[in-house]
């Protein structure tokens, strides 16, 4: 990835912002931009979904393929999660094979819906030790406007939920919805100095000490958790993290299944 620099008074300006608990787009530490959630976005995926929090963007796609399992868990269907960052997105983004942020990603993204089980995965075993589901989550950023963690987990998510198992077209019998059992979101908490927010712009994520993702499902129970950049957070910061997640996930599971019709 490229480095983007800025200056040392715009570093010192959106920290002094956040000390008095302010943004530049005139936002609450922990509000949301606007989310938009689009299904049914790509024909020929077997479920998908266009995910936007203000300027970032996100289109995923779910497709399904016969598959030998894996040989200690042969009766339980496969899954494997990827996103691309094109330099169409953002500029600090550039051809070539995955680097370290494109690979953190989507393994963060990936645990979490892994860990919470939100699919069930031993229902999409056809003959057990011979033949499987495979489930493959594919994600492009098309716009990095800042928090792809929690961008991609609901843009999976999302396009999880409005799938079909293509069955009739491998002569076992008709289609059905694939089987998801939970709803993750995750949360990530960046902190700027002594404050921490939510929902962070590429700007604010080029600035903070650290950050904090972490996923919880519908029971807001904790599924998953990943820190990142060199600051740290206190065992105190870290139990509001979860709070916090648990809390603007509710808002986000909502606007998740009246988008999806569960």
């Amino acid at each position: 990835m490229r480095d983007i620099t800025i200056s040392e008074i715009r570093r010192g300006y959106l920290k002094d912002l956040a000390a008095q608990e302010r943004r530049v787009d005139g936002r609450g530490l922990e509000e949301f931009r606007p989310v938009t959630i689009t299904t049914d976005y790509i024909g020929t995926a077997e479920g998908s979904s266009k995910v936007t929090f203000g300027a970032s963007e996100v289109v995923s796609g779910v497709k399904l393929g016969i598959a030998a399992p894996y040989p200690d868990q042969a009766a339980s269907g496969v899954m494997m999660t990827n996103v691309e960052l094109r330099p169409l997105a953002a500029h600090l983004f550039e051809l070539g094979p995955p680097r370290p942020p494109q690979i953190e990603l989507s393994r963060v993204v990936d645990r979490a819906i892994r860990e919470s089980k939100a699919i069930e995965l031993q229902k999409l075993c056809v003959k057990e030790g011979e033949k499987v589901w495979m489930v493959f989550i594919d994600g492009i950023i098309t716009n990095h406007g800042g928090n792809l963690f929690d961008l991609f987990t609901l843009g999976s998510i999302a396009a999880l939920m409005t799938s079909r198992v293509p069955a009739k077209a491998q002569g076992l019998g008709e289609d059905y919805k694939l089987p998801i059992q939970h709803r993750p979101i995750a949360i990530t908490s960046w902190k700027l100095g002594d404050q921490i927010l939510v929902d962070a712009t590429l700007e604010e994520e080029l600035v903070a000490d650290a950050r904090l993702t972490v996923a919880t499902n519908e029971s807001e129970e904790l599924v998953a958790m990943q820190k990142g950049g060199d600051g740290s957070f206190s065992r105190e910061e870290v139990e509001a993290a979860f709070e916090r997640s648990a809390k603007i996930g509710r808002d986000l599971r909502k606007q998740l299944e009246h988008a999806t019709g569960a």
